[in-house]
């Protein structure tokens, strides 16, 4: 699909969606959790989707109560088939393969496009210390795990993702008998570590963490009472508005969120503001604004850096390339310096063709520079967007944007 959008004046209220990075922890949470587990704003992206099915297969009941609630319900992990699909969801990959290998049964875990390629070495290095006999053909999916997982004190290498630390605290949280701790060196992404214990507190679990770099989990205390969450909108979807109203000038209301929020991406409101000064800002822990910020820095007044680069390779795209293609399409003038993307401000944005990559967060800053672009601007690929954010193009339409989708 592609889509066409065009320059022009805009104003209303935009509909954000559920944050994915809480409701797949919510999802993996509510398996583990044996009991009811009520999920207002559940979120319905292709991620999250794969999330639901994921603890469907490995033995939960998910009933729609409403459109706007969800009623999980579990007796733990029981696997139902002898695979799970992850479809391109690096979360749930990181998430889930922990949790089947509570199971001992054996059970393989599958996925596709940029999926196969991201690794998942730290667990094929790992889980075998915890009881877990795994199965690789090389550093990714598929993968064969089969258990049971005995949670243990470990160390991890933390420095490709966080995600790994979030699954195995997950895990940890719900099963161990006495006190464990995971060391960890070279974190990135802490907000999201943050997240994932904020969620694990929801459920009655208990981690404490000095300074980031071990990680010690209370024993599980055994409990079914109902658990009830409302999954916060999401942070992400919001910077893209956020950097729109910037940039435009326009009356862009963006409601529901949650300003106390540990979800990573809140950290745009530390660079965006309406007087669009030049920034120098440290995206290592939050790359997924990368793309937008990128957009951002072109339309402000001076030289912007963001660092953070050696984060990018191993996303839904090698982010770095396509980051810099979107960059030359739209005419910006950037360079590239160690781990630094550098962009000169007071530019403006050449109608083009951008090829979006398969990568969702390509597309959505592309469409927020058109907004101001010198003519209409082509992106094609836009189906990614439906990774995290299936209404996007009908949030752009409600603000008045003349946006054509086309097939």
């Amino acid at each position: 699909m592609q889509a066409i959008i065009n320059p022009g004046n805009i104003q209303g209220s935009v509909s954000l969606p559920a944050s994915k990075s809480m409701m797949q922890r919510v999802c993996a949470c509510a398996l583990l959790h044996k009991g009811k587990t009520t999920v207002a704003n559940p979120g319905n992206s292709n991620d999250d989707k794969a999330a639901i099915s994921i603890i469907q297969k490995l033995g939960a009941s998910v009933d729609c109560i409403n459109e706007h609630t969800i009623e999980i319900i579990s007796n733990g992990v029981a696997p139902q088939t002898a695979a799970i699909d992850c479809m391109e969801s690096g979360l749930s990959a990181r998430l889930f393969i922990p949790v089947a290998a509570l199971s001992s049964k054996g059970v393989t875990i599958t996925g596709s496009g940029s999926l196969l390629q991201r690794p998942m070495t730290e667990y094929i290095k790992l889980l075998p210390e915890l009881g877990v006999t795994v199965i690789a053909a090389g550093e990714g999916l598929p993968m064969s795990v089969e258990g049971p997982l005995n949670p243990a004190n470990i160390t991890l290498d933390g420095s490709m993702s966080s995600q790994f630390l979030s699954g195995l605290l997950i895990v940890f949280a719900f099963t161990a008998t006495e006190p464990v701790t995971i060391n960890v060196t070279n974190l990135n992404s802490k907000p999201y570590i943050d997240l994932t214990i904020q969620v694990l507190q929801q459920f009655g679990k208990f981690v404490q963490h000095y300074n980031y770099q071990s990680f010690t989990v209370s024993p599980a205390v055994p409990g079914t009472q109902d658990v009830i969450i409302d999954i916060e909108a999401d942070w992400s979807a919001a910077a893209n508005f956020i950097v729109a109203r910037a940039i435009t000038g326009a009356d862009i209301q963006i409601p529901n969120l949650n300003y106390q929020s540990t979800q990573a991406d809140k950290a745009i409101l530390n660079v965006v503001t309406d007087t669009k000064n030049a920034f120098d800002f440290d995206a290592t822990d939050c790359p997924d604004l990368f793309p937008i910020l990128s957009i951002y820095a072109a339309c402000c007044h001076g030289e912007s850096s963001v660092t953070g680069l050696h984060r990018l390779v191993h996303k839904e795209s090698n982010r770095i390339e396509t980051i810099m293609a979107m960059l030359d399409s739209l005419g910006i003038t950037y360079h590239i310096e160690d781990d630094t993307l550098t962009i000169q401000g007071g530019q403006s944005f050449n109608g083009c063709t951008i090829q979006a990559y398969n990568d969702h967060r390509i597309v959505m800053a592309g469409a927020v520079a058109a907004l101001t672009a010198k003519g209409p601007v082509t992106i094609q690929g836009a189906e990614a967007v439906s990774k995290s954010y299936l209404d996007f193009f009908s949030a752009l339409s409600a603000l008045g944007v003349n946006c054509k989708l086309e097939a």
